[in-house]
């Protein structure tokens, strides 16, 4: 675990410890990395709903978890439990049957009523298009009162710690002094004979350097509580006015987020409780008819025949690509930083091409924004799990207007990269633009609304000039998809395939596939690590990469370790740190960044070397699909294309151009019939073959002649239309 994660724990870790403790003792804990197995951890559960653990009993946290905002799943017959909250996953075994009883036990104390009576409780809206407007701003808004209340918490463990080592006043005078968090507060600060107010301020007689900067800190605090009340109000008033109903159901998971917050002396204002309960609710009813969210932790049964799967339960097959499942993450803007930056050529070369499309005038925007209410994943996976999403007829609102293959083909905008590594002779310089390349295939999804490409007929084929690109689909079950791509003495070659694991609260995608990638002499390969959609019951939806990413160079043993850091509390999200190696195993350089800004070479303290910054977004991003300039450009008909595809390119499929116009009927219509089309061809067994690609081993590699082809133009050629 990084540093920063570690520190995130260390405010909150001090109020938690004060809560009783409702079950603790040893288990066994399955380990963040691959292939590590499991690992004995003491775990404590406090009657605030924490979970934490660390490596003896009393030593400081590693991890910790809140359970009411968990959901829990567990096999009949097993000891495994499963808790997956918004921001953490823990596989944990206990020791014995008893331990696995007492635990449950424990958990179910936690657990939500059934959605039955949370749904009896509440009032279904029946008007969507006025509330859809509010629906990100009563998020954010939400998200905005869980950070003030864990800033709150900080700040008053912090203002203890000091008041308790400069004065002896009793336990008495310091439950006087505390402060609550939307309590009423006095204008007027009268100091006591230790140099504390009322509120918990020491006197301004009294004031050292440090107090005052305590103050400042509380000064701002205050006025973002009163901003955080005031927005509130103004949502609900927004509401109102729209004439809608307050509904007055018990409180969501929002309010129910870090009860400790809510001890005597730090009491929520009842207006403001109110307004986020009932806001929260009403749109989360209004904006989307499939959401169900909980009160509480939910528990999850798997099938026995999914548990026995040993370390890898409650796995769901799907018909789509690890690249698939995308989502919106948190909107930041990129930070300055505040040290020398050297400029590499990559910032010169990036948006170079070949000179196939060098005249070529691309599209900006999309033919119509966003057209139809997102579906709920989370109602989709929690009434299928453990079943193959492939026998699911999704609606076609569920999508975005790009196929998975030219999802693909989103991962390889960077591609310049790859020319300016086979550029370079120094081989240490060749594999940082490698492992830069490696991380920019991420960025494309940092906007991404948590919608689904298409998923391609057999067969089917996409092609982008600019890398000399080309695609196909393989295999239809389980899916797989092929593609190759070349420059300038590089050829890039992958197959890619996928699985995902459901744990009740987040997706986890696993890639099966290796990327290949050949240079002259040199031969890189890499997996990509597994990917976690999050928030699917409630919040803002966002995609998080975790784990390690190898690059190898088979050919003289060098490497690139990547490590994709999980997200704190507190630090930086979206990180990546690197480090390479050369062939005798020495340690080269080290790399760091974030996969959706830039990623550098740190020379020393005050020196970085940029190999790689993201191009700026759109700035119709969000009314696009959150899609980048390059993604807009990839279903376009564009002048260097037309009269040259076959009939199997995504490009020419009905359902996707129709859904890019905002036609949704047309789409829905189309892609039943594409997908019963397919289905006939499979009964009568005329499925159509790979044409592109052959299977050696396990993978797919490029069997040549698609572009050769291309050139003689494709009537006349057995190339038929899948649609």
């Amino acid at each position: 675990m990084s540093v920063s994660h570690r520190h995130s724990f260390s405010f909150s870790s001090v109020a938690a410890a004060n809560s009783p403790v409702i079950q603790e003792g040893w288990v066994l804990k399955k380990r963040r990395k691959k292939m590590q197995g499991f690992a004995r951890r003491y775990f404590v559960l406090q009657q605030s709903g924490t979970l934490s653990y660390s490596f003896e009993p009393g030593q400081p946290i590693r991890d910790q978890i809140f359970l009411p905002n968990a959901a829990i799943s567990t096999a009949t017959g097993r000891k495994d439990i499963h808790i997956d909250s918004n921001n953490a996953t823990f596989h944990i075994k206990c020791l014995s049957t008893e331990d696995f009883n007492l635990w449950m036990v424990a958990f179910r104390k936690f657990i939500a009523p059934s959605s039955e009576a949370r749904r009896s409780a509440s009032v279904r809206l029946t008007s969507r298009q006025g509330l859809a407007k509010l629906s990100k701003s009563v998020v954010i808004a939400e998200e905005m009162g869980t950070a003030l209340s864990e800033l709150e918490e900080a700040f008053s463990s912090l203002r203890d710690s000091k008041v308790s080592s400069s004065s002896t006043k009793s336990k008495g005078e310091k439950d006087k002094a505390k402060f609550g968090l939307f309590g009423k507060k006095s204008h007027h600060n009268h100091a006591n004979e230790h140099g504390v107010t009322e509120n918990g301020r020491p006197d301004s007689s009294q004031l050292d350097s440090q107090s005052i900067q305590y103050q400042r800190i509380r000064t701002t605090l205050d006025t973002l509580i009163a901003q955080h009340d005031t927005l509130l109000k103004s949502l609900q008033g927004t509401l109102d006015t729209q004439g809608h109903h307050v509904s007055t159901v018990p409180e969501t998971v929002e309010e129910e987020d870090h009860p400790s917050h809510k001890s005597d002396s730090q009491t929520s204002s009842p207006t403001l409780s109110r307004n986020r309960h009932s806001i929260a609710t009403t749109l989360s009813e209004s904006v989307n008819e499939w959401f169900d969210a909980s009160e509480g932790a939910e528990e999850f049964v798997l099938d026995d025949a999914v548990a026995d799967a040993g370390e890898q339960p409650s796995y769901i097959m799907t018909n789509e690509s690890p690249s698939e499942h995308d989502a919106e993450s948190i909107d930041t803007d990129i930070e300055s930083e505040d040290i020398p930056v050297s400029a590499s050529p990559a910032d010169e070369t990036q948006t170079s091409s070949h000179d196939i499309s060098a005249q070529v005038v691309r599209r900006t925007h999309l033919p119509t924004p966003i057209t139809g209410d997102e579906g709920s994943l989370f109602t989709v996976l929690k009434k299928n799990v453990g079943k193959d999403l492939s026998t699911i007829a999704f609606p076609v609102t569920f999508n975005e207007p790009l196929t998975l293959l030219q999802r693909a083909a989103e991962e390889l905008e960077y591609f310049s990269l790859l020319d300016q590594a086979a550029g370079t002779s120094d081989p240490i310089e060749r594999l940082q633009f490698v492992a830069a390349f490696a991380v920019s295939g991420y960025a494309h999804t940092r906007h991404r609304t948590g919608r689904k490409g298409f998923n391609p007929m057999l067969a089917e084929t996409f092609e982008d000039p600019r890398m000399k690109f080309i695609a196909e689909k393989v295999r239809h079950n389980p899916v797989e998809m092929a593609y190759h791509a070349e420059g300038t003495n590089w050829q890039l070659y992958a197959t890619s395939a996928g699985k995902t694991k459901f744990w009740g609260k987040s997706l986890e995608i696993i890639p099966l596939g290796t990327t290949h990638l050949k240079m002259g002499d040199d031969h890189y390969q890499w997996k990509k690590p597994s990917s976690f959609m999050r928030n699917l019951m409630v919040g803002t939806k966002y995609l998080e990469h975790v784990g390690k990413m190898v690059i190898e160079n088979t050919t003289d043993d060098s490497r690139c370790v990547l490590e994709f850091k999980q997200n704190g509390y507190w630090g930086a999200a979206n990180v990546v740190s690197g480090t390479v190696y050369d062939s005798s195993g020495t340690v080269k350089s080290q790399l760091e960044g974030k996969w959706d800004e830039q990623f550098t070479q740190t020379v020393d303290s005050s020196h970085l070397v940029v190999l790689w910054r993201v191009n700026p977004w759109p700035k119709q991003t969000h009314e696009y699909y959150g899609f980048t300039s390059f993604g807009i450009t990839l279903n376009e008909m564009s002048s260097d294309v037309v009269g040259k595809l076959p009939p199997t390119d995504s490009r020419l499929r009905p359902d996707v151009r129709a859904l890019e116009e905002g036609d949704l009927d047309t789409a829905e219509s189309e892609k039943n019939r594409v997908e019963e089309m397919q289905r006939e061809r499979r009964r009568k067994g005329k499925e159509p073959q790979p044409r592109w690609f052959k299977q050696e081993g396990d993978e797919w590699v490029y069997a040549g002649g698609y572009w050769e082809a291309r050139a003689k133009g494709w009537k006349g050629s057995k190339v038929e239309s899948l649609w």
